[in-house]
């Protein structure tokens, strides 16, 4: 009898969603039939590609309203925000389809009399996409998609938290009428991932913790494939005194508190100058103390459950060690009422510290918790953010675009922000430093990792 995985609402801690584990059969049965499709979808040309995948998004568009309350039940999001991974999955997908006839093309290298010389950028064969519960579209898409689009097929491992995600995915292509094997999902145990990865695929694509990401290039290690790895994020945000601060305090709330906080690229560690730490702080907490916590189903509530009882009960736990490490705590956590031991759900809190040695200032915290230090200006400002082990995003408020390029050209990070924060834009390049990870995707760069380049070089005149 084959294995089973479980998903837990965390609304309420019932079972929302039993499914099969694929055994060894069916995961080489998987993996033959894509390897089948593959060798014919390389030869279609890629307009003829972007027409299915596009009507595949149109597909998946039109069901928004379902898939947007499956996302609410399975990982807890409020279901007045679900929509938004619906919007931004097309955005992503549109984008990447409406690019790909320009970056997939040959790269012309300069004429050079009695020879035809050019790049052609070929397909890898198989990539493995593994994707998170937090962001399961936005995260799945941003690989999904453009490996199509490149002449690939694809195997996706979504997480056990959102499994009926990757069956969506299945039906919107078998929808558009994608060839049968081209694009398929598996839910796996993680021996069998390791294993998939370290015999049979052509790329991997991973989204998850550090943790994960060293699991997956650990399994690759053995052979010569490539790796995406986006992985976590503490991210920075500065303010400087030149800010407007309305703006700031809502975004950064918004940026911190967003998704239950549960997101790489959210806000977590705030720097503010001196000269307007307190309005700032005044400002922030309150926003804050007007969130409303309880069942995400309620369209009134703006702050739903963590994923699970268990990852609530360790953000307390993180909350309690940074306060132990001298942090204040300015959020009383009595007024949210929803909020009890034993569940998913847990109040937001704002912390303030003094070091940046705090945990909250270094440890990546993946729940509604915000660390806020002072700061006297630019150069401690950019030594800060720069003292922590991630570097996925990072933000500055300022009224000062020159001083942005400035002092974004000091941090290492990914993506440099100004007085936004929390997004991703299609047409840049979505990557990691240190040890948010390796490699990228969106934008024309995106799909450089997904093919490899062939050398043609035709001697035409003898």
């Amino acid at each position: 009898m084959a294995s089973r995985q479980t998903t837990i609402t965390p609304i309420d801690g019932s079972v929302y969603v039993e499914r099969a584990l694929a055994d060894g059969a069916a995961i080489e049965k998987a993996l033959k039939a894509a390897r089948k499709a593959q060798s014919e979808w390389r030869s279609v040309p890629v307009e003829e590609r972007g027409r299915l995948i596009s009507r595949a998004v149109d597909a998946f568009v039109a069901r928004g309203s379902e898939i947007a309350e499956e996302i609410t039940r399975q990982m807890g999001r409020p279901i007045a925000h679900a929509p938004g991974e619906i919007r931004g999955f097309e955005e992503r997908a549109r984008h990447m389809i409406a690019i790909a006839p320009e970056a997939l093309a040959d790269i012309q290298v300069g004429e050079k009399p009695g020879f035809t010389r050019f790049i052609r950028r070929e397909p890898l064969g198989v990539v493995f996409v593994i994707a998170p519960w937090n962001y399961p579209y936005l995260t799945a898409v941003n690989a999904v998609v453009p490996a199509l689009m490149a002449g690939n097929a694809v195997i996706l491992k979504h997480s056990a938290q959102t499994p009926l995600c990757a069956e969506r995915f299945a039906q919107a292509f078998k929808a558009a009428g994608l060839p049968k094997g081209l694009f398929q999902f598996l839910h796996m145990s993680h021996a069998d991932t390791a294993k998939l990865i370290g015999g049979g695929v052509d790329f991997v694509a991973f989204t998850g913790s550090v943790e994960g990401g060293r699991a997956v290039q650990r399994a690759a290690a053995d052979r010569f494939i490539g790796v995406g790895l986006e992985l976590g994020g503490c991210d920075p945000a500065y303010v400087r005194p030149d800010a407007n601060l309305e703006h700031a305090i809502e975004n950064l709330v918004d940026g911190a508190f967003f998704n239950a906080g549960q997101s790489c690229c959210g806000i977590q560690r705030i720097y503010v100058h001196a000269d307007v730490y307190k309005p700032f702080l005044d400002g922030f907490v309150a926003l804050t103390e007007r969130y409303r916590l309880g069942n995400p189903l309620d369209p009134e509530v703006t702050l739903g459950p963590v994923v699970r009882a268990g990852a609530a009960d360790q953000i307390r736990k993180q909350v309690a060690r940074a306060v132990r490490a001298g942090a204040k705590a300015l959020i009383d956590a009595k007024p949210f009422k929803a909020a009890k031991r034993g569940t998913a759900y847990l109040a937001p809190q704002v912390l303030t510290v003094t070091s940046n040695a705090n945990p909250i200032m270094q440890d990546e915290c993946f729940g509604p918790v915000v660390g806020i230090m002072k700061v006297r200006g630019d150069d401690q400002a950019i030594r800060l953010m720069n003292d922590n082990p991630y570097g996925l995003t990072a933000a500055i408020w300022t009224a000062d675009a020159d001083a942005a390029v400035r002092i974004g050209d000091r941090i290492q990070t990914g993506t440099w922000f100004m007085n936004r924060c929390d997004y991703l834009d299609p047409a840049l390049a979505w990557t990691g430093v240190k040890d948010s990870g390796r490699g990228c995707t969106l934008g024309r760069v995106g799909y450089e990792p997904l093919t490899r380049p062939k050398s043609f070089h035709l001697r035409t005149a003898l």
